[in-house]
This record gives structure tokens, sequence and C-alpha cells, in this order.
């Protein structure tokens, strides 16, 4: 490899551990990051903001643009309180009953909509509901960002990197459904079931609090009837557009900000209040690790990885699946998972057009898909996801630290990926 690099590699490894051990803002060190790779020139302007492999993907910055400002909108009509009064209801005020309502109310939208458009729907209902029960929001907070990767994987549209597995292989919605959300399922209880170990020091049952959460009526908490009905119309519309992005021509990021746009037009509300309540240093923190990431891409270190992963296992399936799997899971931990699967996916082309003996080698998209979705749960940057709750959190003056969200992810991933080896040995090749 060149010197520039080992270069890039040295700054991507100092902001990374500037960002776990927190001891810079993460969003100063992915800025810091960035700006060094122009300077040393392991990217350049042309690549860090126009190349679609390489560099700042704006499709994620403007799907995550306008379902803030969705959300926003929706903040003001009091849904988030009516919901949050619903779900504590339903759950008799016990708090491992309700993140179970939480966590599948969340698995299950992420896979229909997107992960990070779930979060941040359902983030604003747990700062909610946790206060009135008297529970610490962030161990919520984690499950739902755990739960959304797993949900999210379900589906083509549930996750991003799924988006570009299905449109370099050629894959539908429904190969999707039937290839992987058999899998899901099984791993959506086991997680519920490590749920209850994993945050059983926040489930503090408060007898009092309890009962006067159950004496609310969910239908006083909404302050605003007619923008929440032009709220829920755009909602709909937008949700019915992501599904059906790929008939209607339509990126899920155009969806995004054509929804919000048109709804901030449609409320009323003043824009100024509406844009101090976008998550702007997420947004921008995004922006510096894909210039990061991408540097990596453009000086090869990140090919080179994937190379030598195909060359080692050549002519191999079930060893080509396993190390996919695995492989994936540890770099989407370290790097976000929609570039490096934007990166991995020409390899994995490349492999399933090797000959294996008769076997079908269309297991290693699905090895890609697990690997790199479950991945990205073992570290708070390594899904999109996770950036958004931990943003959201310090934004609400509760901060959930690298570390905090680690210690649970890592767990959760470690589990999640050993469950997929039986499942895609059985299925693919015991049984196939």
């Amino acid at each position: 490899m060149s010197i520039t690099a080992w270069l890039a590699i040295a700054v991507f490894v100092v902001a990374y551990v500037l960002i776990a051990t927190e001891k810079v803002h993460r969003v100063a060190a992915a800025l810091g990051g960035a700006v060094l790779m122009l300077l040393i020139g392991a990217t350049d302007a042309e690549h860090a903001f126009f190349s679609t492999d390489a560099g700042v993907d704006w499709n994620v910055i403007f799907l995550l643009l306008g379902m803030m400002l969705i959300v926003a909108v929706l903040r003001r009509t009091g849904v988030f309180e009516f919901v949050a009064i619903w779900a504590a209801k339903r759950a008799g005020g016990r708090p491992y009953r309700l993140m179970v309502i939480l966590v599948l109310v969340t698995a299950v939208a992420s896979a229909f909509l997107d992960n990070v458009t779930t979060v941040l729907l359902v983030a604003p209902v747990t700062f909610l509901v946790c206060d009135r029960l008297a529970v610490p929001v962030a161990p919520f907070l984690i499950a739902e960002a755990l739960a959304s990767n797993i949900g999210g994987t379900s589906t083509l549209v549930g996750d991003p990197p799924n988006i570009i597995i299905g449109s370099r292989a050629g894959l539908s919605y429904n190969d999707f459904l039937v290839h992987l959300a058999p899998i899901v399922a099984l791993l959506l209880v086991a997680f519920i079931v490590l749920c209850r170990w994993l945050f059983r020091d926040a489930f503090r049952y408060d007898p009092q609090r309890a009962a006067s959460v159950l004496a609310l009526r969910e239908r006083d908490a909404i302050r605003d009837v007619r923008l929440l009905v032009v709220s829920l119309v755009v909602l709909a519309l937008v949700t019915a557009a992501f599904v059906l992005h790929t008939v209607l021509h339509l990126e899920p990021s155009v969806v995004a900000v054509v929804g919000g746009l048109a709804l901030l037009a449609a409320s009323r509300v003043d824009a100024d209040e509406v844009a101090r309540d976008v998550e702007w240093p997420t947004l921008v923190f995004f922006a510096g690790l894909f210039v990061m990431v991408g540097a990596l891409v453009n000086t090869g270190v990140v090919d080179r990885v994937a190379q030598a992963a195909s060359d080692a296992v050549e002519g191999r399936l079930l060893t080509a699946s396993m190390v996919l799997l695995w492989g994936s899971a540890a770099l989407s931990a370290i790097v976000d998972n929609i570039p490096y699967v934007a990166t991995m996916s020409p390899v994995v082309a490349e492999l399933v057009r090797a000959d294996y003996g008769g076997q079908d080698p269309q297991v290693l998209w699905w090895s890609l898909a697990l690997g790199a979705d479950l991945g990205g749960n073992a570290t708070a940057i390594g899904a999109s996801a996770n950036v958004v709750i931990l943003g959201m959190a310090e934004r609400a003056g509760r901060p959930i630290s690298f570390w905090q969200f680690t210690k649970y992810g890592l767990v959760v991933t470690v589990i999640t990926v050993a469950l997929c080896v039986p499942y895609l040995w059985l299925r693919y090749f015991a049984f196939a």
C-alpha cells in the first residue's frame, strides 16, 4: 500500500479512538479526521462530495433531514405523548413489558420503513414514557437501536445496506422477505429474552408512578387535531412511497425531503422553530464519517481487505459464507455498514460468479446482508440508527457514551450472528 494509504489508516484510527474514548466531541473528531484526509491527499473534493462510493452519502443525509422535519412537526401535535401513555398503559406500568412493546414496534416498523426513520419516530415516545415511569431512558433507547437494526435486516428497504445489495444482486423485496425474515423473527425472540438480562437494572417498578400513568387519558395529550391529521396523512404517504420506491423510481431521500417540506408548508408552523429541532450535529457527524471511510475506500485500504478475504475462500462456498458473515460483522462494527457494503458488494458479485460444484452461491449475498446489518449493532457508530439515537439522547440532555452503547451492542451482535451460522448451514447447505 502507498504512504497515503497508511496515513489514511493512521488518521482513521486516531479519530476512532477519540470518538470511542470521548476525549473529543464525536462531531469534532469526525470533522477533524475528514479535514486531515483532505489535507494528506487521501481524498479530494470530487470524491468527498460527489462520489457515490467514496464520499458523503447524500441519500442518507437527506433521508435523515426529511424525517427530522416530519418528527419536528409531529412533536407539536402531542401524538408522542399519546403513544407514550398508550404504551405505558398496555404494559401496566411494568418497565420490562414496556421495553418488549417498544422493541416489537421498533423492529416491525423498521422492516417496512427503514431503521433510521423508525428510531426518529419511536425515540421521542421513549423519552416521555420513561419520564412518566421514572426509569432510566438509556437502556430503552439502546434496545430500540439494536431492535431497529435486527428488524430492518428482514426487508429490502429496512436497512440501507440491503438497498445496495438488492441493486447489485438484482434481488427483490420478496427475496429478502423469504430468505431473511425467518431468521430475523428468531433473532427478535432471542433479543427480547436477552433484554431481560442485559437491562435488568433498569426494570424498577414504581406502583405509584404506574398508577398515575394508568389514570391518564391518551386523548387529553393531543394538542392540535388539525395538525395531527395533516401530519399523519403526510407520514402515511411517505411510508407508502418508501415501500414502493423501486416502483416509483424515487430515492427514499427524495421522498423524505419532499414529505418534510410539504408538511412544513401545510402545517403553518414557524420554520425557524422546526429548524432548531433538527439534529444538525448528527448530520455533520455523518458527513465527516463518510469522508473518512471514503478516504479508506479511495486509497484502496478497504478493497485490499475485501480482496484478501475473497482470495482466502475462493472455491469453498461454506467457508466463504462464514468468512463473509463474521468478517462483515467485524468490519461493520468499525466503519458504518453503508460504505462497507458499497465497497464489498462488487467483491461478492465476483465470488458469486465462481464455480462451487453445483451449490447455489446466492447464500453469499445473505451472509453479507446478515453480517453487515447485525454487525452494525456492535458499536455506537456501526449503523446509522445508532448514531441517530446517540444524537437525540445528547440533545435531550441524557447522553449515552460510546462504551455504554457498545458494551450491550457487542453482546447482542455476537449472539445474533452466532445464531445465523446454523440457519445458513441448515437452509443453504445441509437441506439445500
